[in-house]
């Protein structure tokens, strides 16, 4: 039998939302919204009681975590502790789980696929930054997973705006993803 929308139990991923990726001109031209779009999930989720995922990149000093570009540019970058790897100060993330990952997908190298394997999770609803790289990525590896994934347009934002609907455009046409608005997505989770 096949699930049907209200059958399906929600995880939120809140991805990147550091200082650092906010420094790029695009993405600060549009901070207040995409954190307030991440907050209003955030508070409807909490009411729903749907787990919510704060997710961030965070790379070692000793480049042992370091990407191809990274390695290639002899230049690292996000490293724990440094100011432009903490969370923005203005989402809320009381009550949720953190993860850290050092790749654009929130799924490789981490624990989330047993963690949502473990709630029960069946699509995860996605927000933050960047949509042509790490949003992507990790829609792309849920849809490899057999995880759902449901993407947020209110919630996301990317550096280079260019990319941003030719990304989204390919998530949906490869049905490796749903757009989802924020008021529909808060009121699936009031039912």
């Amino acid at each position: 039998m096949a699930s049907t929308r209200t059958e399906l139990r929600d995880a939120l991923l809140l991805v990147d939302l550091q200082e650092a990726f906010f420094e790029a001109p695009e993405l600060k031209r549009h901070r207040a919204e995409i954190v307030e779009s991440a907050n209003a999930l955030y508070r409807a989720a909490q009411r729903a009681q749907v787990p919510v995922f704060v997710i961030t990149t965070v790379h070692s000093r000793d480049r042992s975590t370091w990407t191809l570009s990274m390695l290639d540019d002899d230049q690292g970058y996000l490293f724990s502790g440094d100011p432009g790897t903490e969370l923005v100060h203005e989402p809320e993330t009381e009550g949720t789980t953190r993860l850290e990952k050092t790749r654009d997908s929130a799924w490789f190298g981490t624990d989330l696929l047993l963690r949502i394997h473990n709630l029960g999770v069946d699509r995860v609803v996605i927000a933050g930054v960047s949509t042509h790289a790490c949003i992507a990525q990790t829609t792309r590896d849920a849809y490899a997973n057999n995880i759902r994934a449901a993407i947020v347009p209110d919630a996301i934002g990317d550096e280079r705006p260019d990319h941003r609907e030719t990304v989204l455009d390919q998530l949906v046409e490869d049905r490796q993803a749903e757009l989802v608005p924020l008021e529909e997505v808060i009121g699936t989770w009031k039912e």
